[in-house]
């Protein structure tokens, strides 16, 4: 009987916790899935811009698309690496690895790519249990969902500066990828 009882309430319990888990685990897939796309589509307009225009800023004030390029790939590894990882933050004003710092294009799209097989592998391996765990983000409390799905807002805000920065030097971005 004793038995019985143990083993019916073990059954209720993993009844209980086995949708949350599938449905962190579909989150985690959904947003990979999301990231890769975003990757493709970012990797598209980095070769579209020809090498000579990486300088150019749609305005004085403005990152130039070479630098909205790196910034996106210093923000997924902090938001992954450094935030949500614990590993100490890269310096944005000194690191040179996610840094222009006189990169060709093909080296600034490789490092992109590079910082997008890492922050995958580690969103991969991502312990789903903490998704709900709460951080402070620049001074407000988020959970590490919340900074899955702010980090790819992110990319989209840099990449649409980059879409203007293609489009004020007359060149046609390409083609949207969906799910994003």
């Amino acid at each position: 009987m004793k038995r019985l009882v143990l083993l019916t309430t073990f059954l209720l319990l993993s009844s209980l916790t086995s949708p949350l888990l599938a449905q962190q685990n579909d989150f985690i897939r959904d947003y990979i899935e999301r990231l890769e796309n975003s990757r493709k589509y970012l990797l598209l307009v980095a070769e579209t811009m020809p090498e000579d225009n990486y300088t150019f800023k749609a305005t004085p004030e403005s990152l130039s698309f070479a630098e909205h390029l790196m910034h996106i790939a210093w923000a997924m590894d902090w938001h992954s690496e450094s935030l949500l990882g614990g590993r100490k933050a890269r310096d944005w004003e000194t690191d040179t690895t996610l840094m222009v710092n006189k990169k060709l294009k093909e080296e600034m799209i490789a490092t992109l790519d590079k910082t997008f097989d890492a922050t995958i592998s580690f969103i991969n391996e991502f312990d789903i249990a903490k998704l709900n765990d709460n951080l402070d983000y620049l001074g407000l409390q988020r959970s590490k969902r919340q900074i899955l799905l702010l980090l790819a807002d992110h990319i989209t805000h840099h990449r649409a500066q980059m879409l203007v920065s293609l489009r004020l030097n007359g060149l046609v971005p390409p083609r949207y990828v969906l799910y994003q």
